[in-house]
């Protein structure tokens, strides 16, 4: 029986889904606003584009940190309590960018900001507590979607405001939009009781932060400060020693932040190694895209669009996510998310085939990139599925925590990758370097590449299980008080 449920067919009831969906997507947009921007950031506010480009890092490195942080903070204090102060947090950031033009102050509020990257973990363990089985699998892939719904509305919104008014009011737009999101998230989502007792370890949150933001950092400045840099190697090096001494912790802590037991099972193993990998594939479509279409026409393949036209090319991927979304669910009802995640896997690598053999034409550019979006939807549906079947219902928020982290780490190779892959594979047009036409054909195959891998692997995820049953010894979820 599920621990809690509110009053059928009431207000809170019809739209706690909606409310989780649109904090979701509010998340995606608050991550892709900045991108219309970063051309121009220097000029506006004095800063240096190395420094710029940090409005980007910053988010990612938050976001990261503290994805699986806050899930295991709700599973410990309540979802609902930590999911309000993410939302918050991601308001307060966008605040802050709209009253300053201080390089410093809108790094800071750009890390603010990539707390909005716990809203889906936590918003998936709210579901599996708050509906019934039969509507578990319809908003968890819905859920998962939003990323992509987000972003693909994202772009196109900041670069018709960032076109037509000052770059401050898309901040307030956003500000304006996370306060409704805070405040219907308020309102529609009640606590679960469901929680994880123990003290929350400090310590392997400290370990997991500076091993995570040493991997990441040289990850993704890697191609800017030199791979072979005594910097990015250092980098490394002290990601290789702080999450092993994290790891030896986490093992001998009886509350760990991440139960690495479980995490490396087969049945949660496999689909955070998927989610990683298919992170992967999923990036360098959005990445190739962009720069593929506002390629000079000179080039004999790039379409010169502006940033704006290239914001609407992406809308349709983010609508077909969408729609796609229910359709995942039912393939994960009828056969198991194993085999949604398997056909995603398959889908997203025909979709870079289709842009193998044609990139030049923007109609042929559309379908690859929607067949890609098409599974994307499929495969990132079926992961948190996969998770809820096969952790205790008190672990439900870390572990899907953990699984955003690993698509989080996927992206950020991605871009490393798809960057290294271009800068090598150049044209000279008009005394200039531009990435030329088989460097994307190689980026495409590589992102394939690693999608078949990702299928590959979700075969071997073990199908039996039921959901809301704990794979491992852990102790039963323990009921507190609501609101507690």
């Amino acid at each position: 029986m599920r621990p809690y449920s509110p009053r059928p067919g009431s207000a809170r009831e019809r739209l706690a889904v909606p409310v989780l969906a649109f904090g979701g997507i509010l998340m995606a947009v608050m991550q892709t606003v900045v991108v219309p921007l970063l051309p121009d950031l220097p000029r506006l506010t004095g800063a240096s584009p190395a420094a710029v480009s940090w409005m980007v890092t910053a988010t990612l490195l938050a976001g990261a940190v503290l994805t699986p942080v806050l899930g295991r903070a709700g599973d410990m204090y309540g979802k609902r309590r930590v999911l309000l102060g993410a939302l918050a947090l991601m308001t307060a950031g966008s605040v802050l960018c709209a009253l300053t033009s201080d390089i410093h102050l809108l790094i800071a509020a750009r890390a603010m900001q990539g707390a909005a990257a716990a809203v889906v973990p936590l918003s998936i363990s709210i579901l599996r507590d708050e509906l019934p089985p039969h509507r578990t699998g319809s908003a968890v892939a819905l859920m998962s979607s939003t990323v992509g719904i987000g972003a693909g509305l994202g772009l196109p919104l900041a670069a018709l405001i960032v076109q037509y008014a000052n770059w401050h009011v898309m901040f307030w737009a956003t500000s304006a939009l996370g306060a409704l999101g805070l405040g219907l998230a308020w309102w529609a989502v009640r606590e679960s009781p469901v929680r994880s007792p123990g003290r929350f370890d400090a310590l392997g949150t400290l370990g997991l932060t500076a091993g995570l933001v040493c991997l990441l950092l040289g990850v993704s400045q890697g191609g800017q400060w030199g791979w072979g840099s005594p910097t990015v190697l250092g980098l490394f090096a002290g990601a290789v020693v702080v999450l092993g001494l994290w790891t030896w912790q986490q093992l001998r802590t009886e509350r760990p932040l991440v139960d690495l037991r479980l995490a490396v099972g087969r049945r949660v193993g496999l689909p955070h190694l998927a989610a990683l990998l298919t992170g992967f594939a999923f990036y360098a479509n959005s990445l190739v895209t962009a720069q593929l279409v506002q390629a000079p026409v000179a080039t004999g393949y790039g379409l010169g669009l502006s940033i704006v036209a290239t914001g609407l090319c992406m809308l349709p991927s983010g609508v077909i996510m969408l729609l796609f979304s229910p359709v995942s669910a039912r393939i994960s009802a009828a056969r198991g998310p194993r085999i949604t995640l398997a056909i995603g896997g398959v889908v997203l690598a025909l979709g870079y085939a289709v842009r193998i053999v044609d990139s030049t034409d923007l109609w042929v550019i559309l379908v690859g990139a929607a067949v890609v979006s098409t599974g994307t939807t499929l495969a990132y549906s079926a992961l948190p599925t996969l998770i809820l079947r096969a952790v205790p219902a008190d672990a439900t928020a870390s572990a899907n925590g953990v699984n955003v982290l690993m698509r989080t780490i996927g992206q950020a190779v991605s871009s490393a990758a798809v960057a290294a892959v271009l800068v090598h594979h150049t044209t000279r047009i008009g005394g200039a370097d531009v990435p030329s036409l088989h460097g994307y054909q190689l980026a495409f195959a590589m992102a394939g590449t690693v999608a078949v891998i990702a299928a590959t692997v979700a075969l071997a995820v073990p199908s039996d299980g039921t959901p809301g049953r704990a794979v491992t010894g852990a102790p039963a979820p323990v009921p507190t008080a609501k609101g507690a």
